[in-house]
């Protein structure tokens, strides 16, 4: 079945509504020549007038108040079937996909704030640290650590990694050698990640040579390096963005507020260009970023004019 093009019928509508092609052109946000250019291809399509132009003012015809009613009704009916799947759209499941250690430490712990204020989404959550092929997995959304450089994506910046510094558990501020300044790490295991260098780094930064910055356990992801250091097992370089819950609630703490590693990595929001503005996408980025904003991971603010090195990976 051949249709007339949407623009022009709506155009036409509007025209029709109004006695007026200025004022159609208003509502719709284009010229009065961009109005009549419209009517004047739906009338040469259908092979009909459906206006009488004067010289101030446009008329319907018999043919084009016919049409009208018809049309009036048919754009009702496509309105009220968009609105119906939109809502359809704006609840069910969301696919959402990021880093394990950031899923332990950010997102679980305010999940429950998303399904308070958005009852109807139900969010199926996975951690990876893999790259997402969007056209292969059914994910909605990932969250990333890195430059934010994901060409042709959507992205959005929602959390900047401000700096590491040494934390530990409480209960290494006591006993035997209890931890009171950078030299005490010698009397105490270094927890690493991937990352072995953080602690070269630091340790340099800080001046200190009678430590191995190589010895010590080492995990895969660094949500384990923190619950390790909150089990007492040693000292770990905390990132301030996952290990900020932990330090306020007094399950980590700082040991020195002294010396920080500059990052230079961040968090990002990373969707596809063409489903980026969906209901449930754009409500889950949009908390998200509110969450972000309200506490943003910042933690070293003691330590915030002390001199930083600069650690380019992440």
């Amino acid at each position: 079945m051949r249709l007339p093009p949407l623009r022009a019928l709506r155009s036409f509508e509007a025209a029709a509504r109004h006695l007026s092609f200025s004022k159609a052109a208003d509502e719709l946000f284009v010229t009065p020549a961009a109005i009549s250019h419209q009517v004047k291809a739906l009338e040469d399509w259908l092979g009909l007038t459906l206006f009488k132009r004067m010289n101030r003012a446009v008329m319907l015809t018999d043919e084009g108040q016919s049409y009208l009613v018809g049309i009036r009704e048919g754009l009702e009916v496509i309105r009220i079937a968009t609105e119906k799947v939109m809502k359809q759209d704006a609840a069910g499941s969301l696919h959402v996909n990021t880093l394990p250690s950031f899923a332990a430490r950010w997102l679980l712990p305010r999940l429950s704030r998303f399904r308070e204020e958005y009852p109807d989404i139900d969010v199926r959550l996975s951690a990876s640290d893999q790259l997402t092929d969007f056209n292969r997995e059914e994910v909605d959304v990932v969250i990333r650590y890195g430059h934010g450089n994901y060409p042709g994506l959507r992205v959005d910046k929602l959390l900047t990694e401000d700096v590491m510094f040494p934390v530990c558990s409480p209960s290494l501020l006591k006993g035997e050698h209890p931890l009171r300044n950078p030299e005490d790490l010698k009397y105490h295991t270094l927890l690493h990640d991937d990352m072995r260098i953080d602690w070269q780094t630091w340790l340099a930064l800080a001046g200190v040579k009678d430590v191995d910055p190589k010895k010590g356990p080492s995990f895969n992801d660094s949500s384990m390096v923190l619950t390790a250091a909150m089990e007492g097992q040693g000292v770990a370089l905390g990132r301030s963005t996952l290990a900020a819950d932990d330090l306020m609630a007094g399950r980590l703490v700082q040991p020195f507020n002294v010396h920080a590693i500059k990052a230079h990595h961040a968090y990002y929001i990373i969707c596809p260009e063409e489903t980026a503005d969906r209901p449930r996408i754009t409500a889950f980025r949009n908390w998200l970023m509110k969450e972000a904003s309200a506490n943003p991971g910042r933690f070293m603010s003691s330590a915030e004019d002390e001199p930083e090195a600069s650690l380019s990976g992440a």
